[in-house]
């Protein structure tokens, strides 16, 4: 008898057993999809990690239906940090797969399929099942596996799909992607050959027509007064004509139109030579990170804001990439992983591959086989956190850009994995080495710079010695006082914004909140309207006049008087986004403003809009939340106003003041990154505050040296590590005494702090109450045995029968 061993991409923890032919046996090696049965009657692909000659001992091994693949579609190095990452997490393997293989290699019963519009398909070319299926989605728009499985009436039809869906015929449910292309502006400038003095002379003289003449002269005028390109929408709007005028000087070649867009400098082919001069801070830096390696695996490279990272990273995957090896690239955002690739690619052409989850499966499964094969496109793989899990053949260098960001850490659904450390785990098993960057490295990094755990590289001037910005603290109890407040500008803040504007820079306002405003509060009653689902208050939005809740999306309409007492008068409290976008309209009429959060980067290219507007100038303010903190470059922002600071201070969250710190240092860094010093304006109630003292001096060490202290006192990382257990269920009083019976048993067999059962801010989100229980284990105790026992303990709840509708959720360093 032989058997396999497989993972179902199911949150189970263990793996399953399944019988195969002696021919089969011989056949599959590790890393091979199969078809399996599972359940009654449905079908999963489902991932060999061994085979052997055991038969399980709890149950009869079903046959496999088939063999998916020729060679192995995972590594042995990949499944190995799979099983790292399940242990770790403490979460099944199955999940870990299933959020590791793109959708598109693993087909399951469930699975809904369509035909893809607009493909034209030769009869010919297509076997009788794939035309039967090609027939039957013309009759139907989509159909699940096992309807077709039953029309084909036979078992196994993944290989089918597979060629159905690389002949470009078919695709799966979830992906009707649209395409992006940024927005082209059409400029005008004069034709060469009028540029001389007696050119001008000619020109005058040969235009008859009034329109044309003031159309020509509007573009000197605009010309002289602002040193930026003409776009054709300006030129018509100052000379009042029409751009059907414009069009007819194009044709008598008085002027010539041309479209800007990528990167939006006019990019020649002499540049590249150039750019990759280093400055000396960098050649410093650049060879101490090759001196660190030798030594260490792990380097970080702490420079300030606009310091030139990048082009350190650059050189070093150069010269990784002349040994032969993969280099991964880790962002912390999806966004901006666009601005990014144009500029990799202008240096490395296309041996740069994108991995990231708002790609198409399609797409996806191309960059897995790439990377799998070690092809010339997938030398450099640019991704989010997922990207981690590619099935990488040689790789050689990690590079975790903005490494202190929280968006590298997985919340939901598991493996909920923090993709730093990840892959600082991955290198370790690929013999490779780990480069983390940051402006604002985050403590626990630090902390181990500072114990020789990992190397350390300073910078700490801005490329081409551009002056860190100046910092000005506004005092919001002080202007209030004094009646010198607008809404919620400050006399200071409003002077500034108009002098940026009126020498034609941009503005980025930031504010932590979206909405219009938080709380809609009854001014007789104090009535405030709630989620009925969850334990929140509704947050009110303007623009589509309905109070909605951030956290389950329940809205309702704005109502008109209390639903409480049927007074009307109703007050907000808090504000926005939405409010400081509403209140700059009547501020500065003139100015273009923007806006940028959840609300308007819904879609998938919601983002690359509005960044491609701002950098086209045709914004002027843009205001948003900590979308706008991350690794953002536009030159033309010459001043940062932070609405207000305290709001993040006072978060419930040990890490409040290392969060506002570099997030206000983030934010702050946008400001003057080109020749001019740069201006950010911090309103707050709170000066004095130590962390934003910290902040205007740029005072990293002081921050982390504080926060340490603390957090040593306190029992937090990177003293403790934190395992954080949430229980959940629709019944308060199940949960309350479920929360308290596992509480118990976990304090008595730990010698560690357990703290809890605790109601967490929000303790109910939609209609499920939550109960946390914290443990924390010293650096001195083992992680893995801890683990285990807590795993038990885990175990042992779920057995108890009246508790096993109880949903615990264990999240492994959850910061």
């Amino acid at each position: 008898m032989f058997f396999v061993e497989v993972v179902l991409p199911l949150s189970l923890a263990k793996t399953f057993t399944y019988r195969v032919s002696e021919a089969e046996f011989h056949f599959i090696k590790k890393g091979m999809r199969v078809a399996v049965p599972f359940g009654k009657n449905k079908i999963y692909t489902a991932l060999v990690i061994d085979a052997h000659e055991n038969a399980p001992t709890l149950y009869e091994a079903k046959e496999i239906h088939q063999i998916l693949d020729e060679k192995p579609i995972a590594t042995e190095i990949q499944i190995k940090h799979w099983l790292w990452v399940a242990n770790y997490y403490m979460c099944g393997i199955g999940d870990v797969y299933r959020g590791a293989f793109p959708t598109g290699l693993l087909l399951e019963s469930e699975t809904i399929v369509s035909h893809k519009p607009g493909t034209v398909v030769n009869d010919s070319e297509l076997s009788d099942d794939e035309f039967l299926i090609y027939e039957a989605l013309h009759h139907q728009s989509s159909l699940k596996v096992e309807e077709i499985a039953s029309i084909l009436n036979k078992k196994n039809i993944f290989p089918i799909l597979q060629k159905l869906m690389a002949k470009d015929i078919i695709v799966l449910e979830e992906e009707i992607k649209e395409s992006y292309k940024p927005k082209l502006v059409r400029y005008v400038k004069l034709h060469s050959k009028y540029e001389s003095d007696q050119g001008l002379n000619e020109l005058l003289n040969a235009l008859k027509n009034a329109n044309q003449k003031e159309i020509v002269l509007a573009y000197f005028q605009i010309n002289a007064s602002e040193k930026k390109p003409v776009t054709v929408k300006k030129l018509v709007e100052v000379s009042n004509s029409t751009s059907a005028v414009v069009k007819a000087l194009v044709k008598k070649e008085i002027f010539e139109e041309y479209y800007l867009q990528q990167d939006r400098v006019s990019f020649n082919g002499e540049a590249t030579d150039k750019q990759l001069q280093l400055s000396e801070a960098q050649e410093t830096a650049f060879t101490s990170i090759k001196n660190n390696f030798s030594e260490k695996e792990v380097c970080l490279l702490h420079g300030v804001t606009s310091s030139g990272k990048t082009e350190i990273y650059i050189k070093l995957i150069e010269e990784y990439l002349l040994t032969g090896k993969q280099v991964l690239y880790l962002l912390p955002e999806i966004a901006l992983t666009t601005q990014l690739v144009s500029r990799l690619r202008l240096h490395f052409g296309d041996k740069v591959a994108v991995f990231h989850s708002k790609y198409s499966n399609n797409e996806r499964v191309e960059v897995w086989k790439q990377t799998l094969e070690n092809a010339d496109k997938a030398q450099i793989v640019i991704g989010a956190r997922s990207a981690l899990f590619l099935p990488f053949a040689n790789l050689g260098l990690l590079i975790v850009d903005e490494e202190h960001e929280q968006t590298f850490k997985q919340t939901d659904p598991a493996p909920r994995y923090h993709a730093r450390d990840a892959a600082i785990v991955l290198a370790n098993f690929h013999n490779a080495k780990v480069l983390l960057g940051s402006a604002t490295p985050s403590i626990e990094t630090y902390f181990n710079t500072q114990s020789e755990k990992y190397g350390l590289v300073t910078i700490t001037e801005r490329y081409n010695n551009v002056r860190m910005p100046e910092i000005v603290l506004v005092d919001l109890k002080d202007k209030h006082f004094r009646k010198r407040m607008t809404g919620h500008f400050s006399d200071l803040l409003i002077e500034e914004i108009a002098e940026a504007l009126s020498l034609g820079e941009q503005v980025i306002l930031f504010q932590n909140r979206r909405g219009y405003s938080p709380i809609i509060e009854c001014l007789t009653c104090g009535h405030v309207p709630h989620c009925q689902q969850c334990d929140v208050s509704l947050t009110f939005h303007k623009h589509k006049n309905q109070l909605r809740c951030h956290y389950c999306g329940y809205s309702i309409a704005k109502p008109t008087h209390c639903h409480s007492c049927s007074s009307i008068d109703l007050t907000t409290k808090g504000f926005g986004t939405e409010q400081i976008e509403q209140e700059l309209v009547s501020l500065f009429p003139k100015a273009k403003t923007g806006r940028m959060d959840q609300d308007t980067t819904r879609g998938k290219f919601g983002f690359e809009k509005i960044i491609d507007s701002f950098k086209n100038r045709e914004i002027d303010i843009l205001v948003g939340t900590q979308m706008l903190a991350k690794g953002l470059d536009f030159d033309n922002v010459s001043l940062v106003g932070i609405m207000n600071a305290d709001n993040m201070l006072h978060h419930p969250d040990f890490r409040a003041f290392e969060r506002s710190f570099q997030m206000m240092t983030q934010v702050a860094g946008r400001a003057g990154r080109s020749e001019k010093q740069g201006k950010v304006i911090i309103q707050t109630y709170n000066p004095n505050h130590n962390t934003i003292q910290q902040v205007t001096t740029h005072n990293y060490i002081g921050m982390y040296k504080e926060q340490l202290y603390d957090r040593q006192i306190y029992k937090y990382p990177p003293y403790f590590r934190i395992i954080k257990l949430t229980l959940k269920h629709r019944d308060f009083d199940k949960l309350k005494e479920g929360s308290m019976w596992l509480y118990q048993v976990l304090s008595q067999n730990l010698n560690m702090p357990v703290l809890g059962p605790e109601e967490p801010a929000i303790s109910r989100i939609r209609n499920e109450y939550i109960r946390t229980i914290l443990i924390k284990i010293p650096q001195n105790l083992p992680l893995g045995g801890t683990k285990k026992t807590i795993q038990k303990m885990l175990n042992s709840f779920e057995a108890v029968a009246q508790y096993r509708a109880i949903k615990v959720i264990a999240n492994v360093d959850f910061y």
